[in-house]
């Protein structure tokens, strides 16, 4: 619902930048209308966000003040403000980027600090949790979550040890922040973010910051197993520099320098489990400026408290410089402590805990996560919470590479303490953590069962049990061949129930886990752990049948029962072995019952063999059906395709005809008009015969008139008519043959 934060003064910037998660500010002064250039571009971006991650793993704010701008080093309006609590804090590049939305999201997203973050499984199949374990142990914490609650007070706690272990450099930034979180109401003096990265009180922090790691010192003595395991603190004392940029700390090698100089001088220095610090001098590469002072104390082996752990103190140089192979002292002011020492520890010289940049001084890195437990407690209950409870809380260690995982007391309330404390333990060399192992839940019945079953909470009372003789059977639930051995450890129980000495278990191997020592390879496995021997356990032989008899005498071979400790038992061995002969009579009765189910057992199968075959002559016909079906869809296609082909020849025929029809439509009113005229001609031709007939007539009379001299006239004449007709009979000819 607020993409942007206001924030109007130090204090709301102390607030907007005390949290773990990535915060961007943008500086812009509202002096234009109807706002600045570049805001809507920057409210853009924070709405892009939105778009991209719905679960706002990126925070947007706006400064519009100029004295609070400069807090954080900026001054020209329309700037964007990426915080980094250890990493040196950017300013968006708009020289070598376009000032766009999508851009200022980009650059956010890519050059962001995550310390702590939300894991969100779905709910279904997915590899989230897989790929972050993957990464290296983890601390995973499960707390419920209310996203509309006014104030987060486990969040701000869980935010302090995450700064503090993160915090390798000292930070003075970092520890205005953890200030301001212990202490909300106090305002902060000074410069809040400083954009020097060197300053005179850092460097005095780096003179008196001790480089420490946890390290094993020679043996005490040859036959001894007994190694002297101790903290060694590496102190800098700097006299006169030409500069301070020469000024670091302590390197691996230099630690290893230090370390050199006891194993050197190990037959003055390392006592048999010492209780005082000793120290040592070396100079730094024989600089005259500088030497170094290096002091180490037996780790002892005891848990952190819950209390609020305290800081160290280093040794005087002056007065370690010549206390070599010398006891320190024990009072409170020399007193140089572990992390796992509970008692009261005095303060170093700088304002930090023993948490304070723990990350960078072990191997031991953890990637911390946050899950709603509101949302995910199914993976909490999977990785060993309890089921029931006020609140569903939970904090654990998974280290994937290891195959461990670690459970903070859950009786214990979460708080800063408490997890300071978890995590501590966790870092250490020896780390006094005790791995959690899966359990499934008791059998709870009102009489003793014949067979015990045992998990991995009851293994250790009930195994191994000094007092009692043992018989363990591994199995799983998808082994077949256990569920076989029910009845024959049944009969066994029943056999050896009076004997109170004697117990026979079994444990569930896929649901409970073991110590190394007592894992086994294959199911079922058949162990005997033997009483006051528990160390000299034997595993049943693999060739040997699991029978009851061959069970009685391997039982028999291996208990106490039988050994010369106990000659005063030897009755109760008689009595078993006379039970198990008579277990063995019966056993051979169970035999005959059993010859005659397998010859029902026969019969069955051979009526299963006729009807195996009766089913495959069905089948074989409905292949042959199939193949049939195949060949009939097959001519049906053919055929299909070829009605198509005869129906487009058809089509082609039909407007062919139709066209032909046309064609013939016309000739034949053609033939109408030609027999019109010819008719007309005929006529002319009659009438043309009369006229000749008549000029003929009277050309006769006038022959007769006229005498001989007109018979040449009348014979051109005659001659001429004559033409005249054929022509025209010509002319009707060829229009009766049209």
């Amino acid at each position: 619902m607020s993409p942007l934060l206001y924030i109007p003064s130090r204090t709301g910037l102390l607030d907007f930048l005390a949290h773990y998660e990535p915060r961007v500010l943008g500086y812009f002064e509202f002096n234009a209308s109807p706002q600045p250039p570049g805001y809507l571009t920057f409210f853009t971006s924070a709405l892009y966000a939105l778009k991209k991650d719905y679960l706002v793993t990126l925070r947007f704010g706006v400064i519009t003040n100029q004295q609070i701008a400069k807090e954080i080093s900026l001054e020209n309006t329309g700037s964007v403000y990426l915080h980094r609590h250890f990493n040196t804090s950017l300013v968006f590049p708009r020289d070598s980027l376009n000032f766009t939305a999508e851009n200022i999201y980009k650059w956010a997203v890519e050059n962001r600090e995550i310390l702590l973050r939300w894991l969100h499984p779905h709910g279904g199949k997915s590899l989230l949790l897989n790929n972050e374990l993957k990464k290296g142990p983890a601390l995973l914490l499960f707390l419920p979550f209310n996203p509309l609650a006014e104030g987060q007070p486990l969040l701000n706690e869980i935010t302090q040890v995450v700064l503090e272990y993160n915090n390798c450099n000292g930070s003075r930034a970092v520890q205005h922040i953890l200030q301001h979180l212990q202490q909300p109401d106090q305002p902060v003096l000074g410069t809040l973010f400083p954009c020097s990265h060197f300053h005179s009180t850092e460097a005095a922090f780096i003179r008196t910051q001790p480089c420490c790691n946890t390290v094993v010192l020679p043996q005490w003595h040859l036959i001894s197993r007994t190694h002297n395991v101790c903290e060694l603190c590496v102190n800098q004392t700097v006299g006169v520099r030409p500069s301070l940029v020469n000024i670091h700390q302590c390197s691996f090698f230099e630690m290893e320098v230090a370390l050199d100089s006891f194993y050197l001088k190990e037959h003055n220095f390392v006592h048999f489990m010492s209780k005082t610090i000793e120290c040592s001098n070396f100079p730094s590469f024989y600089s005259p400026f500088s030497y170094y002072t290096a002091c180490c104390k037996t780790i002892s082996r005891g848990l952190i408290n819950s209390a609020p752990s305290k800081h160290r103190v280093i040794p005087d140089p002056k007065e370690s410089s010549s206390s070599y192979g010398k006891n320190i002292g024990t009072d409170s002011q020399n007193s140089f402590s572990h992390i796992e020492d509970g008692r009261t520890q005095t303060e170093l010289p700088v304002d930090s805990s023993s948490l304070s940049g723990l990350k960078c001084r072990t191997n031991k890195t953890l990637n911390i996560y946050l899950l709603d437990s509101n949302l995910t407690w199914k993976h909490a209950v999977r990785l060993g919470a309890s089921g029931s409870g006020p609140l569903k809380e939970l904090t654990t260690i998974v280290d994937l590479k290891n195959e461990v995982h670690y459970i903070m007391d859950q009786n214990q309330v979460l708080a800063k303490p408490s997890l300071e404390a978890f995590i501590q333990n966790y870092s250490t060399l020896n780390c006094p953590l005790r791995r959690h192992l899966v359990a499934s839940l008791p059998v709870q019945s009102e009489k003793e069962p014949l067979i015990t079953e045992v998990t991995t909470e009851t293994f250790h009372s009930v195994v191994l049990d000094i007092e009692k003789d043992v018989l363990l059977l591994y199995y799983t639930q998808w082994c077949g061949f256990c569920s076989v051995l029910n009845h024959i450890f049944i009969q066994l129980a029943r056999l050896l129930h009076t004997n109170s000495n004697f117990i026979i278990a079994r444990i569930n191997a896929g649901r409970n886990d073991l110590p190394w020592e007592f894992m086994v390879d294959h199911f079922p496995t058949i162990l005997f752990f033997p009483c006051k021997r528990k160390d000299m356990s034997v595993k049943y032989p693999e060739d040997l049948q699991p029978t009851l008899p061959n069970l009685v005498r391997f039982i028999l071979k291996h208990t106490c029962l039988s050994h010369p400790l106990y000659p005063q038992q030897a009755r109760t061995h008689e009595t078993i072995h006379k039970a198990a002969e008579l277990q063995q009579s019966k056993l051979h009765h169970l035999e005959k019952e059993i010859q005659k189910l397998r010859i029902e057992i026969q019969a069955l199968q051979q009526a299963q063999d006729q009807l195996s075959l009766q089913l495959f002559k069905a089948r074989r016909d409905k292949n042959e059906l199939q193949i049939q079906n195949w060949a009939l869809e097959e001519k049906n296609t053919a055929l299909q395709q070829q009605s198509k082909r005869l129906q487009e020849l058809y089509k082609q025929k039909s407007e062919e005809l139709e066209e032909t029809a046309e064609k013939l439509q016309e000739l034949a009113d053609a033939s109408e008009n030609l027999l019109t005229e010819n008719t007309l001609l005929k006529m002319l031709v009659v009438s043309m015969d009369k006229e000749i007939n008549a000029n003929k007539a009277n050309q006769e009379k006038a022959s007769d008139q006229t005498g001989s001299d007109g018979t040449s006239i009348d014979t051109e004449e005659k001659g001429k008519s004559e033409t005249w007709k054929d022509h025209l009979d010509d002319t009707l000819e060829n229009r009766t043959d049209i």
